[in-house]
């Protein structure tokens, strides 16, 4: 199993900055998500961890050997695009014994075996005679993925490999991919700009923004303390609440309901309701005129008048507020 690690990476594209100085360290094994809206820099980044483009500044090295020199083939990794990138004229089995039939050292019965094996690890041999037209997406990424773990790489790279498939099928794969890299144990490295697809998915996310990394973390990190205010926005809903320079956020679910008799913090007018199955989405106003979102069970929602202009009482539990403090002047 391979450590992936990058120092201070830096590309340029003409006058356009798409790294700036970007340091990152991937654990053997792990299941790291680089996450951010686009034009952030992950797919770039991506890009120089494989060799597929060369940094202008900052190493890359792949189990504490530097690699940043190092040509695409000989870093041993398995790839798989948004596209598939599936040869159209070949079948499944094919089309996964295309990379294997690459390395001259295997036999012809090993390559067969691998193929063999990868089709079945992803539920795909007894479609191996099919041509990708043939095909659902899902089963076009995923036989994309078969010939990438057929290799045996000691890394994988995903760049936004599901963001082609409905929501469904998306929903099914990350978990089927999830599964696959648990099984391998193999190093992993997902580029996406799916929130979602990365809380429920990564050992870890990498959150970037304008070319910089803004904070890595495990999921439970990055959604309950984010460390800035473009993650706590970016991932998931935030409030944000001003009190003198300092900003205050906090998560909607984490919003208690009191009343008058009770402690609260603030009051709310309520503006309109969304019934969301077991959820319900409060969104109001507070009387400086921030906008506010609250969700509550539907049944508690259910017990209680919620209607245009009706008057709530909130109260903002100290351990769930994250204080961002004002920038310090330059």
């Amino acid at each position: 199993m391979s450590c992936i690690e990058v120092r201070s990476v830096v590309k340029r594209f003409d006058r356009q900055v798409a790294l700036n100085r970007v340091s990152a360290k991937v654990e053997a094994g792990e299941l790291v998500c680089i996450l951010g809206p686009s034009g952030c820099g992950k797919t770039t980044l991506l890009r120089i961890i494989a060799g597929l483009e060369t940094a202008d500044g900052g190493q890359i090295f792949i189990d504490g050997k530097d690699a940043t020199l190092l040509p695409a083939a000989k870093r041993n990794f398995g790839i798989v695009f948004q596209s598939y990138a599936l040869f159209p004229n070949m079948t499944v089995w094919d089309n996964v014994l295309f990379g294997l039939q690459q390395k001259k050292e295997l036999s012809k019965e090993a390559m067969h075996d691998k193929a063999g094996e990868s089709l079945h690890l992803v539920d795909l041999l007894v479609h191996k005679d099919k041509y990708p037209r043939q095909l659902s997406g899902g089963m076009q990424q995923r036989t994309a993925l078969a010939r990438a773990i057929a290799l045996s790489p000691s890394f994988l790279l995903l760049d936004e490999p599901l963001s082609a498939l409905d929501a469904k099928v998306r929903q099914k794969l990350r978990v089927e991919i999830r599964a696959i890299q648990r099984r391998l144990g193999i190093t992993t490295i997902m580029v996406t700009h799916d929130q979602e697809e990365a809380l429920t998915m990564a050992d870890r996310i990498m959150v970037m923004n304008q070319a910089t990394v803004e904070q890595i973390g495990t999921p439970r990190e990055i959604y309950d303390r984010p460390a800035t205010p473009f993650v706590a926005n970016f991932i998931g809903t935030m409030n944000f609440y001003r009190n003198g320079d300092d900003t205050f956020a906090i998560r909607p679910e984490n919003i208690e309901l009191s009343d008058r008799s009770s402690p609260y913090d603030f009051m709310a007018r309520i503006k309109t309701v969304e019934f969301k199955g077991s959820m319900t989405r409060i969104y109001g106003t507070l009387p400086d005129t921030t906008e506010t979102c609250i969700d509550i069970s539907s049944e508690t929602a259910s017990s209680i008048p919620l209607h245009e202009n009706a008057i709530l009482f909130l109260r903002m539990p100290p351990d769930r507020l994250v204080k961002y403090p004002a920038p310090a002047a330059v």
